[in-house]
């Protein structure tokens, strides 16, 4: 079917007034159908977003979702509803086809669609591809997961344009079309296990990322990732891989400090590790992702060498937020599963006192025990979650409670000494707390500017 036929005319239902959901019923609306949005939440928590579809004339109704969805043609459904509300059996049963913003947006999307996936990574790589895209003179527009709901600007890539598209287990759930022309998985590790119910069944959404490729797309695959490499992957694109701990049979790879492609069987060199301006082994992952992106887009190494120098990282994700009395604190709010925890506690250099908690997904926290012996000084947990941390990590380290992100900042940086690192890496997610993980973050770097300005006031401790 043609754009037209799917959209133009038709009615359309929205579930979940999100960014995702109202991104999805403006897309609609611009493309000639006639949508309708629904939430369960109260009409007072939604008072933003009422307005947004009041002003565009956009029906909605809030509270419950009512048999008025019965009444559509299909069905767009944001990442955050869970595919067991009572609602989407009901769909179901009328034979209403669910699917994804992810696969609506993407039948608007006339340019190259480069999906990332996987555990962790996903932001830094998303961003760091659609810098060296930009870099490169070509339209791009990076979305997803990450700012912007593909739905908000997927109308707007043009051809011979690119979106890069950070993809979660939640939308490739409802996917029915949905084909990239570079796919990539970066990792896989356990996580949102309270909503799939199993490592298995969530690699297995993962994987779903490939299998509308054809012969003439690619999928990108993390060759030092064990979980990866030891998964049964079925696809009819092009397999690559990348790897940062030597050639193999990787397409992009490091040897002797330097990270190479391979292209048209020769070694091109893209730059020597050291100059990477992100730093640690996780990010040079998360290069050689990128440049193997890059490189299959016929993108070239000076290109590629030349942002890699100047990327910066992303916010919320290993984000320095400042120094208080010869303390450091680093903004990890992006860190909501257990993997990502160990990845920034293996970053760290010095003592480190954790803040972590929230909505727990389900995984065990002991790996961080692992990780955190001779890095974890302390933690202080707090949310939901913050009684099964303390039973699992509470033999390892000292384990205090904090009833707010601001009380858990004042207690690290009591107990902290010059030279410490108090780090927010939660684990979690955020919603128990927070409206996301970027609220929870923002709310850390107020509290951390918020004990600067108490010391300057009262005069003790270095600020800096």
């Amino acid at each position: 079917m043609t754009l037209i036929e799917r959209v133009h005319g038709r009615n359309i239902g929205v579930i979940g007034m999100a960014r995702s959901g109202i991104a999805a019923a403006l897309l609609a609306r611009r493309l000639g159908g006639n949508a309708f949005v629904s939430d369960s939440a109260p009409a007072e928590k939604l008072t933003e977003q009422i307005n947004r579809l009041q002003t565009e004339s956009i029906p909605y109704e809030t509270g419950a979702h009512s048999d008025r969805l019965l009444e559509v043609d299909y069905v767009v459904i944001s990442p955050g509803v869970p595919l067991s509300v009572p609602i989407v059996k009901k769909l179901s049963e009328n034979g209403i086809p669910v699917f994804s913003e992810l696969e609506f947006a993407s039948w608007a999307c006339r340019g190259d669609i480069i999906a990332v996936t996987g555990s962790n990574g996903k932001t830094t790589t998303t961003t760091l591809i659609g810098e060296v895209f930009k870099a490169a003179g070509l339209e791009t527009f990076v979305c997803g997961n990450i700012g912007f709901p593909f739905a908000e600007i997927a109308d707007r890539v043009p051809r011979g344009g690119a979106a890069i598209v950070e993809v979660s287990t939640f939308q490739l759930e409802t996917i029915e079309e949905f084909s990239p022309k570079v796919a990539m998985i970066l990792n896989l590790s356990a996580d949102h296990l309270d909503r799939h119910g199993s490592f298995e069944a969530y690699k297995a959404l993962k994987f779903r990322i490939t299998e509308n490729q054809t012969p003439d797309d690619f999928l990108l695959l993390n060759q030092d990732d064990p979980e990866s490499m030891a998964s049964d992957i079925t696809t009819d694109a092009q397999v690559r891989r990348f790897s940062v701990s030597g050639r193999s049979d990787a397409m992009t790879f490091v040897e002797g400090g330097m990270l190479y492609a391979s292209v048209d069987n020769e070694d091109l060199a893209i730059i020597r590790c050291d100059e990477i301006g992100i730093p640690g082994r996780h990010n040079l992952q998360n290069a050689a992702a990128a440049s193997s992106a890059a490189v299959l887009c016929n993108i070239g190494a000076p290109v590629i060498a030349r942002t890699l120098r100047s990327f910066a990282g992303v916010e919320h994700r290993l984000e320095p937020v400042g120094r208080v009395a010869g303390i450091d604190f680093v903004n990890d709010s992006k860190a909501t599963n257990v993997d990502s925890v160990v990845v920034a506690l293996k970053a760290m250099s010095g003592a480190v006192y954790l803040i972590m908690g929230g909505r727990g997904k389900g995984a065990s926290y002991v790996p961080i025990a692992v990780a955190g012996r001779g890095r974890i000084a302390g933690v202080v947990a707090i949310g939901e979650d913050r009684e099964k941390i303390f039973e699992e990590l509470g033999r390892e380290f000292s384990v205090e409670f904090a009833a707010s992100l601001e009380s858990a900042v004042d207690k690290c940086f009591a107990l902290a000494h010059p030279g410490d690192t108090v780090l927010l890496s939660p684990g979690c997610a955020s919603f128990d707390m927070f409206d996301n993980f970027e609220h929870r973050g923002r709310v850390f770097k107020e509290a951390v500017a918020a004990l600067k300005t108490r010391k300057a006031t009262n005069g003790s401790g270095a600020i800096s």
